[in-house]
């Protein structure tokens, strides 16, 4: 189910109750005063018949993953309201506390960094596989009871993927990004352990390879031959 809301755009599964991808624009626009709002709750937005995950559904203490935000909450500090909708559970991802925590959390601050220095990025995210691991086993699904007794399930995924393309703030976006722009493709994890002896860039690869693993076509809006060479680069 697509979902394009004003700080970010993403597609919702509700097989799997997880973003298949979140998508954002970053640049120095999008930063400003606001605080980490902290409020996790459910997206209304969803349509009627999707359940709508709640912030109790993770059950820390069982499964021992975080709700793991997509888009970042400091993306998007430029009001309360842009901060406050990074909480939407349709955002979330149950994911391994090592990852989140650390690895995750350096590539987001690498991204905000290429923002801070004159730069817009791109990005786009999301999840791949099924089964990750935390200190409490390996899961692929987090068990979730309704009221009505019945019990359903929020997968939880192999693997968390991102794909940024940087190039200086500009106007007229599509038609300056070129062969010279910056990307950045990487494929962690969802495993404990994974910043052991490892950084972000440990699990750098192709869009290509995100391309071939998941199915999706990043942009295919861009000239054949700058999508092309963009996509085959390695980070």
């Amino acid at each position: 189910y697509l979902m394009d809301k004003s700080q970010f755009t993403l597609s919702y599964n509700n097989e799997t109750l997880c973003p298949n991808w979140v998508g954002w624009h970053l640049s120095t626009d999008d930063f400003g005063e606001a605080e980490r709002a902290n409020n996790f709750r459910s997206d209304t937005d969803l349509p009627e018949g999707y359940y709508r995950v709640k912030k109790a559904d993770y059950q820390f203490n069982a499964y021992g993953f975080d709700r793991g935000h997509v888009c970042p909450s400091a993306d998007r500090t430029k009001t309360v309201e842009d901060n406050e909708m990074t909480f939407l559970m349709t955002n979330m991802v149950p994911q391994a506390p090592d990852s989140n925590r650390v690895v995750w959390r350096l590539l987001e601050e690498y991204e905000r960094d290429l923002a801070l220095e004159g730069n817009e990025l791109y990005i786009i995210a999301g999840v791949y596989g099924v089964g990750g691991s935390s200190d409490k086993g390996s899961f692929e699904s987090v068990d979730i009871k309704l009221k009505s007794g019945e019990m359903i399930k929020m997968e939880v995924p192999a693997y968390t993927w991102k794909v940024i393309v940087s190039f200086p703030e500009g106007a007229d976006d599509l038609n300056r990004i070129s062969t010279d722009a910056t990307v950045i493709a990487v494929m962690i994890p969802n495993q404990d352990n994974v910043h052991k002896d490892a950084t972000w860039e440990t699990y750098k690869t192709t869009i290509d390879e995100i391309e071939t693993a998941t199915g999706y076509d990043f942009f295919e809006l861009l000239p054949d031959n700058v999508e092309n060479a963009l996509e085959a680069r390695a980070s």
